[in-house]
């Protein structure tokens, strides 16, 4: 007898199948795209991912294969095929991806053994107007110019001998209650922008797991994850507010969050759709990391303990939650900690 069929609901271009030692495997095949061999369980969170990520760049670039050696194109996609580019967990993959995809579009022909620290500097500097994104270049650069090193394409890395630009401290602002009230007024209960919006504000996550969330999150009324970035595992009530959102996605859906051909986002085109609904909303200075932001403030304004902002956020530090609860309402505060003092020692 042959071995048994395999018969489980899949994405589109996935497949299942039986090797040699007769374990189940999927692949996402398509023609023109590289074939990719999924790791997780079929289902899982993590699945998801990897196939969402195969989705946004599965695709093969036109004369990829005319690569000219010891250039950053050979460099990058070398480091693609890597070891240590398969460590870095799917999510921080697409973020990673987008910043060297950008890079290689303008200077993949270019050489690297000859490169210099002067010339990425002015890389940099060029991106006077985006000072973040010119220093998470930078990062990329370091991590690249590393195992550039590793694989023999030059001697040494040059980028320790470069500087970062300088940023406005405080990061990404967090949302105030009249910004939330008007997103909020904006966008109705039950538009794709709302379900998004209270998905970050009532979890306090980060975009990438925000897009993962799905019906099959919730257990026992409750959103279960494991964040992209940390790995950590978090179980977090669902606030009533939230519930009512959820309640208005239909339940066919594989994730909450899902674009007009009712597929999910990638992470990129996501933050990029959520800024246009800040925009429409008229809050155009505000991004979904902002409610994050928004969610710890809260959180610390009504009294809570590092601790317990910190079993819903994820951080591990109370450093990192001090960055995020800096905009919280000092008098507010100051009022729940003196009512507190009050009925510990009362008069």
């Amino acid at each position: 007898m042959g071995r048994p069929r395999i018969n489980r609901e899949l994405p589109k271009y996935a497949s299942e199948f039986r090797d040699r030692h007769g374990k189940a495997r999927v692949r996402f095949r398509r023609t023109g795209w590289r074939t990719t061999y999924s790791t997780a369980i079929v289902g899982s969170v993590e699945f998801t991912q990897e196939y969402k990520t195969w989705e946004a760049f599965g695709q093969l670039v036109v004369g990829e294969k005319k690569v000219v050696p010891g250039t950053f194109d050979d460099l990058i996609i070398r480091f693609y095929a890597s070891q240590r580019w398969r460590e870095i967990a799917p999510a921080t993959q697409e973020q990673y991806r987008g910043q060297l995809e950008r890079f290689r579009a303008k200077h993949g022909h270019r050489p690297v053994a000859t490169v210099e620290a002067r010339h990425f500097q002015r890389i940099f500097d060029a991106m006077w107007q985006t000072p973040v994104a010119a220093n998470n270049l930078r990062k990329r650069m370091m991590q690249l110019m590393n195992f550039a090193v590793r694989e023999n394409f030059r001697k040494s890395n040059p980028i320790p001998a470069t500087e970062n630009l300088k940023v406005a401290k405080g990061g990404f602002p967090t949302w105030t209650e009249e910004e939330i009230a008007r997103f909020e007024a904006f966008h109705p209960v039950g538009s794709t922008a709302r379900i998004a919006f209270d998905l970050a504000l009532y979890t306090a996550q980060r975009r990438a797991d925000v897009l993962l969330m799905g019906p099959s999150s919730i257990e026992r009324g409750k959103i279960k994850l494991r964040q992209q970035k940390t790995g950590a595992e978090l179980v977090i009530p669902i606030h009533p507010c939230l519930g009512v959102s959820l309640r208005s996605v239909p339940t066919n859906q594989e994730t909450y969050i899902v674009n007009s051909w009712g597929k999910p986002f990638s992470n990129d085109s996501f933050g990029m759709w959520f800024k246009r609904r800040c925009v429409e909303a008229g809050v155009p200075d505000k991004s979904m990391h902002g409610l994050r932001k928004a969610a710890a403030r809260r959180l610390a304004e009504i009294g809570l303990s590092n601790q317990m902002i910190k079993s819903v956020t994820g951080h591990t530090s109370d450093s990192e939650v001090a960055r995020y609860t800096a905009a919280a309402d000092q008098e507010r505060m100051a009022d729940v900690a003196i009512k507190s003092l009050d009925l510990a020692n009362p008069a």
